[in-house]
């Protein structure tokens, strides 16, 4: 199995541009940027991942098609969080009007915002801990909503601000609460 791969890049400071040089000069490569500067290699996930996250995005789009709330974004879109990091949650969504205020070139580059809700669905060859450090970085940079999906415990962790990471077993569904108003995933895909 493969896991992600962590570089510390101590005393070597990649500023965003040549961040964004090295994602597309090396497209074949899922990277990422922790808020500590560590630079994440991540492997490609399996089918059975690969499945439950076109189901996520899939249902999380025809939500946002009904409403026109926002912009989805699958996991080949990468953030650069206002609080650091550059980071690509498996399913992304933001709102309309929060994307609208970003230029075209900061759209089509790496859009320097903070998604206002994400999915992290944790594979066989994930470590709890950094996915869990990751959705903290979200949470820092103004995330509204976030779910840490865990099939190998049977379990979710929700994220929202200034509250303590919510714990529950595999619901039936999920609700998108206020930030997803009228959203529901289907759990029992799993």
């Amino acid at each position: 199995m493969m896991t992600a791969l962590i570089l510390n890049l101590d005393n070597i400071s990649l500023t965003d541009e040549q961040f964004y040089q090295l994602c597309q000069n090396n497209q074949n490569c899922q990277l990422e940027r922790t808020a500590k500067g560590e630079l994440v290699i991540m492997p490609p996930v399996g089918g059975v991942s690969g499945n439950r996250e076109a189901d996520f995005i899939t249902d999380l789009n025809i939500w946002n098609r009904q409403t026109k709330l926002g912009k989805v974004f699958s996991s080949s879109t990468i953030f650069r969080l206002p609080n650091g990091g550059d980071r690509s949650p498996d399913a992304a969504w933001v709102k309309l009007e929060k994307w609208q205020v970003l230029t075209l070139e900061q759209q089509e580059k790496f859009p320097p915002i903070c998604p206002d809700f994400v999915i992290e669905l944790r594979s066989k060859t994930d470590a709890l801990k950094p996915l869990q450090e990751k959705m903290q970085e979200y949470l820092n940079s103004g995330l509204q909503l976030g779910w840490l999906i865990n099939p190998q415990q049977q379990q979710i962790e929700i994220y929202r601000p200034n509250q303590a990471v919510e714990i529950i077993s595999l619901p039936a569904t999920l609700s998108g609460e206020e930030v997803l108003p009228g959203f529901l995933l289907d759990m029992t895909v799993f």
